[in-house]
């Protein structure tokens, strides 16, 4: 199917950060004067004085109304949002002096486990303290316009102004010039093994502001709290903290600077990233070139997921969620299972709540579902959807009942389809077909 005729995952155009900057910079931080040394470029070519703008009670104020709206559990010292803003300007002011004087130390992470998609397995998570979040969140504010403006434009991930479809449109659109020979690449424990001096050499590239650098070096060495047992951080950063994704993507940003020099179809995605190509020999050779990169920086790709795909003699690859197949694209089978699994979550037999409560409770899950997969080509998974939530709530609804939960015709007429429309249970076929009418 040629590009003209797929449903666009995004438009053609891509907003560059320069366009929205201004949009989303923090702006007790980048007032407009900084903001046109960014764009021109400073003497020395490094930042030094962010501190005092980083750490003022005005940033530190901003940073705690993002760390409140975002929510967020309660960190090892047990002290929750509403708790710290008990005595807001009070914490906030004992921060700010802390900062200053360079006397602040980070605590550790709480680490919770929670279910790994698709496999019986879990995997860690890191709760920062409300403290450590707010601090983070202005150090972020302070860095991140720094490395927006020179980072690639083959980088998606965690980035203001761009989005998980815009990586996917730019797959596709490699895909229809004929770059059909694909790594798929796959860094094994990325998160947790990424080694810290790539993070601060990365950083220094920028950044000479000591009292910034060595607190972001206490975040990298601040450990983990597994129950009652600390563990050190020796390397990685920890998945949950609000500056981990931006670090992440500075410690890749080398991996995107080599693949533009060679003149590779990069797109990446935070640690996920494939790389099209338009012969299976310079395919090879790409493959060849990241695990150089790998071994040079201390990372290793992972042996079982890591491969070369041929696009073309009808093999698939899966990135960001998608299956690529055969001139479509569609939901991986990984990704169904994990809105399945949260389907089965959400509509427990015995739930002992009203339809009405289980359809607004279960509605915008299903619709964030959709509104990420919503531009795939068949219907049919959204069909098949649509059908095991109905399946889940007429098992409910007999249970109510009294009768014994069945999958039969006469439980389908005793609870049709048209019973739950009327109830404003979401669904996703029909939101795919008005969205084709109106498009």
């Amino acid at each position: 199917m040629s590009e003209e005729s797929r449903p666009a995952l995004v438009s053609e155009k891509t907003t560059q950060v320069g366009e929205i900057r201004s949009q989303w910079v923090e702006p007790s931080i980048w007032t407009g004067r900084m903001l046109a040394a960014l764009e021109r470029g400073i003497e020395g070519n490094k930042w030094y004085s962010l501190c005092d703008k980083a750490f003022s009670l005005k940033t530190l104020r901003s940073a705690f109304a993002k760390v409140k709206a975002n929510d967020g559990a309660k960190g090892v010292d047990g002290v929750t949002i509403s708790r710290f803003e008990e005595n807001l300007e009070t914490n906030l002011e004992h921060l700010h002096r802390q900062l200053m004087a360079g006397e602040y130390r980070p605590h550790a992470v709480r680490r919770v486990w929670i279910p790994k998609p698709g496999t019986s397995e879990k995997r860690p998570l890191g709760i920062p303290t409300v403290k450590d979040r707010v601090v983070q969140t202005a150090i972020k504010a302070a860095i991140e316009p720094i490395f927006e403006r020179k980072f690639c434009d083959c980088s998606f991930g965690f980035r203001p102004g761009r989005s998980c479809h815009q990586a996917l449109s730019q797959v596709w659109r490699g895909l229809n010039r004929g770059e059909i020979y694909i790594v798929d690449a796959d860094l094994r424990k990325f998160f947790d093994t990424i080694p810290h001096q790539v993070i601060l050499d990365g950083l220094a590239e920028e950044i000479s502001d000591g009292k910034l650098l060595g607190l972001l070096g206490l975040y990298l060495k601040q450990g983990v709290m597994d129950g009652w047992t600390w563990e050190p951080t020796d390397e990685g950063t920890p998945q949950g903290s609000v500056i981990s994704p931006l670090l992440a993507n500075i410690a890749l940003h080398s991996l995107d600077l080599l693949a533009r020099n060679e003149n590779l179809n990069i797109v990446r995605y935070a640690d996920d990233f494939v790389i099209l190509c338009t012969s299976l020999e310079s395919a090879e050779a790409a493959l060849t070139l990241v695990r150089e990169w790998t071994a040079s920086v201390g990372l290793t790709l992972h042996p079982d997921k890591t491969q070369l795909v041929d696009y073309g003699k009808g093999k698939s690859f899966d990135f960001l969620g998608f299956t690529f197949r055969k001139g479509d694209h569609r939901p991986s089978k990984k990704n169904l299972q994990k809105v399945r699994d949260m389907i089965r979550s959400e509509t427990p037999r015995n739930a002992g709540k009203a339809l009405s409560t289980i359809v607004a409770e279960l509605n915008p899950r299903l619709r964030g579902w959709y509104n990420s997969f919503k531009a795939t080509g068949p219907e049919k998974p959204f069909e098949d959807l649509d059908r095991f939530v109905r399946r889940r709530l007429r098992a409910i609804l007999d249970v109510y009942k009294g009768r014994r939960a069945s999958h039969s015709g006469y439980t389908n007429l005793r609870w049709p389809n048209a019973y739950f429309k009327r109830a404003g249970l979401f669904s996703m076929v029909e939101a795919r077909r008005a969205r084709s009418i109106l498009s």
